[in-house]
């Protein structure tokens, strides 16, 4: 890759990751956040020993965040959760959640028809072509392929629980089965210390590789010449302009279009956008009442409850860090703190004397854009490249044709790597041809 001086702006995970890969490849890279700190939706706090996630986290281990770490040589340490102490959740009651094929067969929340029917499903789940289902819905797919409703609620929560997503009108079903794919195959990995420990890895990979790193340096705007159809540069809210070959926004669709003042195509990419919220609650607990008890699918309602320090490094010992949620999306977009707190009762009687820290968020952004049937799914999503203004690129967990969530932010932190490297090559097939 020839040098370029590239401008990253946001140092979340994806940011950060494509600073890193630019770098590594030549580039000159400096990265700007508007924050004191690193990290974005990454960030970890730690408040009394606990390990406090932006929500509940996990790295799918068959999924491309995994493999583009891996590439950089970041090897995440944690646990896989655990398939014993889970609990499907049903009118507050807690019933066996089918994880194998024995607790399929026993549990009480499917009727023997519907065991049938969903057994078949799960034994071809890995075989399902994804690719022509970008424009079906997700409720859609569920409708047609299983014909009673608790074989539904099962799958239903299992796809909600892979893509943090309930919002089943809008979801393509090609993104949320190839989610479920991805979580079957390999299930996922609870990060010991927090998804921070994942920025700081990149962080010092950045470092190493010669990439400028501005801590509280807004990007006011994204400087353009010849009609606005090249990048300059990038100008701070300081009114201070620096010079780059290539600009790459790491955002929301409505962070990336304020960068471009006036682009209609970036503003109506933002107003179409629909973010992906889970109203979440974070607890730090002094002990499990019930060490039994790790984990709560809602099949009635879109509810998560998951004991991560069982699996991974995140509580003081003894302690035990939890995180409860309530997947938010369609007519259903708020949850009360007392609807989390019955969760926890159901899973954990008595945790409210073992509680030593706690945060509520009634509504978190998990993803700033759904993959959405409407648009043909992930083949529908904007690409990395911003087609009409040439140098500038976009990279998130709403760009690109791969993945979701973490997995699509490092994909396409990836995919811009990928099209610089091509955009480099360009000028030399002209030369050579000339």
């Amino acid at each position: 890759m020839q040098a370029k001086k590239v401008a990253v702006v946001g140092g979340g995970l994806g940011g950060l990751t494509a600073a890193a890969l630019l770098a590594r490849g030549g580039c000159e890279v400096t990265v700007y956040e508007r924050s004191k700190h690193l990290g974005g939706r990454a960030r970890t706090t730690e408040v009394d020993g606990f390990r406090f996630n932006l929500g509940p986290h996990a790295l799918y281990r068959a999924g491309a965040a995994f493999r583009v770490l891996e590439r950089l040589g970041v090897r995440p340490t944690g646990g896989v959760p655990n398939q014993t102490g889970s609990h499907a959740l049903v009118a507050g009651r807690l019933h066996t959640l089918p994880r194998g094929a024995v607790t399929l067969m026993t549990t009480d929340v499917l009727s023997v028809a519907s065991k049938l029917e969903v057994a078949k499903l799960l034994a071809g789940l890995a075989r399902i072509d994804t690719r022509p289902l970008g424009a079906m819905s997700m409720r859609e797919w569920l409708e047609t392929r299983l014909t009673r409703k608790d074989g539904r609620a099962l799958v239903g929560a299992l796809i909600r629980v892979s893509s943090y997503c309930a919002d089943f009108e809008a979801l393509s079903a090609e993104a949320g089965l190839k989610q479920l794919q991805c979580a079957t195959a390999a299930n996922v990995l609870y990060v010991d210390g927090g998804w921070s420990t994942l920025v700081d890895a990149v962080e010092r990979l950045c470092r190493e590789a010669g990439a400028r790193l501005e801590l509280s340096a807004r990007v006011e705007a994204v400087v353009l010449q010849e009609g606005g159809k090249r990048v300059e540069g990038v100008r701070l809210a300081d009114g201070t302009v620096h010079g780059a070959d290539a600009v790459v926004m790491a955002g929301s669709p409505a962070d990336v279009a304020a960068l471009v003042p006036g682009d209609a195509v970036l503003a109506r990419e933002a107003r179409e956008a629909v973010p992906i919220q889970a109203a979440t609650l974070e607890l730090g607990l002094s002990a499990l009442p019930r060490p039994d008890a790790l984990f709560a699918l809602g099949l009635d309602g879109p509810w998560y409850a998951s004991v991560h320090s069982a699996s991974a490094k995140l509580a003081p010992e003894g302690g035990a860090m939890v995180h409860v949620a309530k997947y938010l999306g369609g007519a259903d977009t708020e949850a009360s703190e007392a609807s989390l707190d019955a969760v926890m009762d159901a899973l954990q009687p008595g945790w409210r004397e073992k509680v030593v820290a706690r945060r509520f968020r009634p509504s978190l952004t998990v993803s700033a854009g759904l993959p959405r049937a409407t648009n043909g799914g992930l083949s529908g999503r904007p690409s990395v490249e911003v087609p009409h203004v040439s140098g500038l690129y976009r990279v998130g967990d709403w760009v690109g044709a791969e993945g979701m969530l973490a997995d699509a932010s490092l994909a396409s932190a990836e995919a811009v790597e990928r099209a610089l490297a091509q955009r480099a090559k360009e000028p030399q097939r002209r030369t050579a041809g000339a």
